[in-house]
Formats: C-alpha cells, structure tokens, sequence
C-alpha cells in the first residue's frame, strides 16, 4: 500500500512538471508570436526575401515590435510578406515608414527592419502596405569586397616592383636617384647653369651701362642741336626783319 502511494506521487510529480513544461512552452510560442497581445497587420513587397521565413523578428529602433506571419510569392518578381505588430508600437510607426531586411549580426537570421520615416505622417493603420527598400545582396558585397582586395594585392605588388627597381637602379629614377656619375653630372649641370646666369647678368649690366651712356650722349647731342636751331632761327629772324625795311 505503501509503495503504491510512494508511486502515485511520484507519477503525480511528472505528470505536473510534464503540464507546467508544456505551459511555459505555450506561454513562449504565443508570446514570439503574439498571441497574447493585441496587434495589428501590415504587408509589404519585396522582389527578393533574401532568406527572411516567417516567425522572423520584425524591428523598430534595434526593439523587436513583432514577427513575421506569413510570405507569399505573388509573381515572378514579387513577395509579399505579411507582419504582425504589437498595438503599443503604432503611435511610433507612421505611413512613410520603410520596411527592409537585415540579419541579426553578419551572418545571423533574417528579420525584417522598420525604418522611421519623416513623423509627418499619419500613424499606419491596420492592412496598410508598408514601403520596402531591396535588401543587401551580400553576396554581390563578398565578391566587390574580393575585387578590391584583389586590386590592392597588385597595387601593392606594382609598389614593390618599382620599390625595388629604385633600389637596385633600375629606370630613370632608379638612375637617377643610385646612380653617383648621373648625380655629379646633375650637379655640374647645376653649377653650370649658376655660371651661366651669373655671366648673363653682368653681360645684362654692361648692355644696360652702355645703353645707359649712349643714350646720354644722344640727348645731350640732340639738345645741341636744337639750341644750334635755334640760333639760327635767331639770325634767320634777323636778317629777314633786315631786309624787309
């Protein structure tokens, strides 16, 4: 008798741990999906999903506001993803606000973003369709992200080549820059050219002495001889008043 009692509660003990497990169960699925809440249904259109499944996590400012219910395709390009939200969110949400699809992390799971709009609008209202943005391709991202790797890579290998050619003297600058004899050479062209201005300047000096004497000679000759006019005008003068009484 004893140990039937002992065996009843322990199968009484199961049998509620088992209920309460079950409960807690119901109470988690129901609260991802809303059940216990009061929400409302709002769709939008996507051209590609990009792996998003319904049960997904829906955001509003990095807050998860509700899930996704469903995801139909309604033609060749387009999907349509069905959004269940929670009533106490709506006052945030207006009618210009975006839908995109982001990941949870780099490579995580899909869920669906609600951007905010202006906060012009009107708050959104149940059954509205919500503006979408197309989501991130990543793969097209990995494969630019590869390109330009690939193109650092050579540039960096281009860097080294003429790196190394300067070093070892190797093309005009590597000549130029290694090579001692051009360097003298470039020096003496250097100094020669100092020598050339330098002769060209006092060449300048003596032409501009000269120039600055013969121009003196020149006015001082033309101001004789416009005295030397004068005077003779004087005596034309003269002898005109002479002869005319």
């Amino acid at each position: 008798m004893k140990k039937n009692t002992t065996t009843k509660i322990r199968l009484g003990i199961f049998i509620s741990l088992g209920i309460a497990v079950f409960l807690i169960g119901i109470y988690f699925i129901g609260e991802r999906q809303q059940l216990f809440r009061s929400t409302f249904r709002v769709s939008g259109v996507f051209k590609d999903v990009a792996g998003l499944q319904a049960g997904g996590n829906v955001r509003f400012s990095g807050i998860n506001v509700g899930t996704v219910e469903n995801i139909d395709i309604v033609s060749d390009s387009s999907v349509r993803v069905e959004i269940l939200i929670d009533e106490s969110s709506r006052k945030f949400i207006k009618k210009d606000a975006i839908a995109s699809i982001g990941s949870e992390g780099l490579m995580g799971n899909k869920i669906l973003i609600i951007n905010p709009g202006q906060g012009k609008e009107k708050e959104i209202q149940n059954n509205d369709i919500i503006k979408t943005v197309p989501p991130i391709n990543m793969d097209e991202v990995l494969l630019s992200l590869k390109t330009t790797i690939d193109n650092t890579s050579k540039i960096t290998k281009d860097l080294s080549k003429i790196t190394n050619d300067i070093q070892t003297g190797k093309g005009t600058i590597g000549r130029l820059l290694m090579d001692k004899s051009l360097a003298q050479n470039f020096d003496s062209a250097i100094v020669n050219l100092k020598q050339g201005s330098a002769g060209l300047k006092i060449l300048m000096d003596d032409a501009k002495i000269s120039f600055d004497k013969n121009l003196d000679s020149t006015l001082i000759n033309l101001k004789e001889s416009s005295t030397g006019f004068k005077v003779l005008m004087e005596k034309a003068k003269k002898s005109w008043l002479l002869w005319g009484f």
